[in-house]
């Protein structure tokens, strides 16, 4: 850095951000502000494992806006040395010594080597419980901050509606409600309430990824305006509000021909006009590249470089292509207005000010490892896979007894922790570069592996120790129960050879226990994941098969679900005694299992996603319209019912819970009001346990058609048996405005009704009260989610 900078107001960490983005800003070369608006590879700095001052020089002369993931490929201490080398370089060796934001990603743990591993976020949807998220986040923050990590490419807050869509493990499930108070949990555990010690959130992927055409990852998204922001833009609209999120990502697909990283619409008018939005957009890795390669509406990067500019766009990930030579060649023959290049850096050097880098750029090493393999994480981890199970059906069979005198646990997914995995847990990723990690954990010792997969054990070596489901089992048992093992099939593939001696096992043991799902991964040929969607919902290869013939052994038999993509499995649900879902759990998914197979933990978790009947469902979700989840005149299909499996918000448990005595505090309310709904719910079984109490409203008569019923609040409670409390729901009419049909959002006057049950479909009260007076028009961002009291 140049010594005449140094007491450039800038420096000063007295004045204001915006004054010191102005000063910065007015000393800027068109070359630096152009490097603010990119990025570079982190691997792209480094030459034989270590910070290369000549690979820098090249790529870092000007600065640089984010460092894209320096974990990839580096342990907990070498990922905070290296960041520090490249901040160093940055503040000495550039002009203006402006420091870089590290990015990484985290949607369900820090995605680095040695930091744990949390359930993929659509089992932490599961818990129903924010709470347990915001801890989560609060782990990532510190494992990150500790590495010289700034900015975390997540939460993910798309609303699903079509599991044919690999990415649905990466979500929070189908309702905009729900995948708000975890958004915002997320956001606020990340980003603190003070930035300079937290971590930036980027909220993506902006918006109505989740609901693409043919469940394909990228397609089109054939979503109406009204629908795209009373559903898809909601979870944003929360984040900005409540959250304070820092960045948003854009989607990668069209809406309506107009894909949403060229979205002047999305990205400026709805997200920085409506919802108030003061920080940066990031691209989603390569966005601006596919406007001219994939959607066709650019002829060439300097093309692209404007329509991005132009809708808003400030950033370009993973690295510089477009806001890069292309950009200044547009600048220097006035296609591109300076005016928009100085509008997105200020937004980036605002972000950078916020985190405190020009007052604290290193991180110091001896304190990294302080913030990894902590045994209160691996707990916390352990709480959250447990909470997330969700036991969808069960005669009788659970919770099994430890003293069982023989347990047969079979299936590919039995002994496997690489299955615990989803696409965004570290190592899946690198499966891409590496190659497929070994299933069995029976390998991992290396034993009797070939030389290709020792790199690959090596690599799974890095995560904090992983617990299958067969360990789990046999560290809960008795010393008396036999324990038999046989894996029986793969996950895919049509080999049969192996089910006969599961089968066999099966017939030896009291009860068995059946482990099957998929293999979530970026690469090609797993089941689910970004990148792999699915035609079928069905289990893949022969597991199907595993499954029957070990149930028409007459065994009993409990069906363990390790999957990230929500399954159809209508068959198996009616052949076996009890299942659960376990989704993708993590470093203690294992544990976690056992816990619930054996009642050390009440099952309480719920369905964040409708479970259809069939991949012809699709697209399935709770709150559709009147007219929708059904077929005129007869209901059903000609060959099925239309109703899912099981439905949203569904899960069982080993005791049972009555709900009573609905109170409303008044029966007419005004628009800008807020109605306490009390009720109360008492164990009524003999065992502790937890219930998800959830509140439902339908809007009888709108002005534009309105859902059937749509979640507007929830709370999961633990109860002692016998024991009994109170609930009472804050409901802000501010949660009942959509956009009518003058495209206007506000609190309508009428009738709505109230539903209270343990899922969408099993409403155990019933209520309504009426909204009085003048329509009421409000922003987006003055929605207020519901309080809960107890008592």
């Amino acid at each position: 850095m140049d010594c005449e900078m140094n007491d450039a107001p800038y420096r000063d960490p007295r004045r204001s951000v915006n004054e010191r983005v102005e000063n910065l800003l007015s000393l800027m070369t068109v070359e630096e502000k152009i490097a603010q608006l990119g990025s570079v590879w982190g691997s792209s700095c480094m030459g034989n494992g270590s910070f290369s001052y000549e690979k820098a020089f090249d790529l870092l002369r000007n600065g640089t806006g984010h460092i894209s993931r320096i974990a990839l490929l580096l342990g907990p201490r070498e990922r905070a040395e290296a960041a520090n080398a490249i901040q160093r370089f940055l503040i000495e060796q550039t002009r203006l010594g402006i420091p870089a934001i590290v990015h990484e990603e985290s949607c369900s743990g820090y995605m680095a080597s040695e930091a744990n591993c949390f359930p993929m976020p659509i089992g932490l949807a599961s818990t129903f419980e924010p709470a347990l998220v915001q801890k989560m986040a609060d782990v990532i923050r510190r494992q990150m901050r500790a590495v010289g990590a700034h900015q975390t490419l997540a939460p993910v807050v798309d609303v699903v509606r079509d599991a044919r869509w690999g990415r649905v493990e990466e979500t929070f499930g189908e309702d905009p409600y729900l995948v708000s108070r975890m958004g915002v949990a997320y956001v606020r555990g990340l980003q603190t309430g003070d930035l300079n010690g937290g971590v930036a959130c980027t909220g993506k992927h902006y918006a109505g990824y989740g609901f693409s055409e043919g469940g394909l990852n990228w397609a089109p998204s054939h979503i109406p305006e009204r629908e795209l922001l009373d559903v898809f833009v909601a979870p944003f609209a929360a984040l900005v509000a409540e959250a304070k999120v820092v960045s948003i990502m854009n989607a990668y697909q069209e809406i309506d021909g107009i894909p949403c990283g060229a979205s002047k619409y999305l990205l400026t008018d709805v997200l920085r006009g409506r919802l108030k939005f003061e920080g940066n957009v990031a691209s989603d890795y390569t966005t601006l590249e596919h406007l001219y390669q994939t959607h066709n509406i650019a002829a060439d990067e300097k093309e692209a470089a404007l329509l991005g500019l132009e809708a808003g766009l400030d950033i370009e990930l993973p690295y510089s292509k477009v806001y890069g030579e292309p950009l200044m060649e547009a600048i220097k023959k006035d296609a591109i207005g300076i005016e928009l290049v100085d509008r997105a850096v200020r937004r980036v050097l605002k972000e950078k000010f916020e985190l405190g880098l020009f007052e604290e750029p290193f991180v110091e090493l001896d304190a990294v490892m302080s913030c990894y393999h902590r045994e209160e994480e691996r707990v916390l981890s352990r709480d959250i896979a447990r909470k997330s199970m969700v036991l969808l059906k069960n005669e009788d069979l659970l919770p099994l007894s430890s003293d069982i005198t023989s347990l047969a646990v079979i299936g590919p997914a039995a002994d496997s922790v690489r299955l615990m995995q989803g696409d965004y847990h570290f190592p899946t990723h690198h499966e891409i570069v590496y190659g497929m990690i070994p299933e069995d954990a029976s390998s991992r010792d290396g034993a009797e592996s070939t030389q290709e997969e020792m790199s690959e054990i090596q690599l799974a070596q890095y995560l904090p120790g992983m617990v299958s489901v067969l360990e789990g089992i046999r560290s809960r048992v008795s010393s008396g129960t036999e324990v038999l093992y046989a894996r029986g099939c793969d996950i895919s593939g049509t080999e049969t050879g192996g089910i006969a001696e599961a089968v066999a096992l099966a017939e030896r043991a009291a009860a068995a226990v059946v482990v099957v799902g998929g293999r979530s991964s970026l690469a090609k040929g797993c089941t689910s994941g970004e990148f792999n969607d699915a035609a079928s919902l069905s289990l893949t290869g022969v597991q199907q098969e595993l499954v029957e013939r070990v149930v028409a052994t007459g065994t009993p038999t409990v069906v363990v679900l390790i999957n990230g993509r929500p399954l159809a499995l209508p068959g198996i649900a009616g052949q076996v005694h009890a299942l659960l879902e376990a989704w993708l759990p993590g470093e203690e998914g294992g544990n976690a299992v056992a816990d619930i197979l054996f009642g050390v933990e009440n099952p309480a978790g719920r369905l964040p996603v409708s479970l259809a009947r069939d991949v012809g469902q699709m697209p399935l979700y709770y709150n559709h319209k009147p007219s929708g989840g059904k077929s005129m005149f007869w209901g059903d299909y000609s060959d099925m019912p239309a109703s899912p499996l099981f439905p949203f918000g569904h899960g069982l448990s080993y005791t049972s819970f009555v709900y009573a005595d609905l109170q409303l505090s008044a029966e007419k309310v005004s628009p800008e009001s807020i109605l306490d709904i009390t009720l109360s719910v008492q164990n009524s079984g003999k065992q502790a346990g937890d219930e998800v109490v959830q509140l439902y409203l339908q809007d009888v008569a709108g002005s534009v058609t309105r859902p059937v019923k749509e979640l507007k609040g929830f709370h999961r409670i633990s109860l002692e048996p016998g024991e009994s409390r109170e609930i009472i729901f804050h409901l802000s009419m501010s949660q009942l405005a959509f956009h009518g049909s003058d495209m206007q959002f506000a609190v309508e006057p009428g009738q709505m009704k109230i539903m209270i049950g343990a899922s969408s479909e099993d409403i155990r009260l019933e209520g309504s009260f009426e909204i009085t007076g003048e329509r009421r028009l409000i922003e987006m961002i003055d929605v207020v989610p519901a309080g809960v009291t107890i008592k």
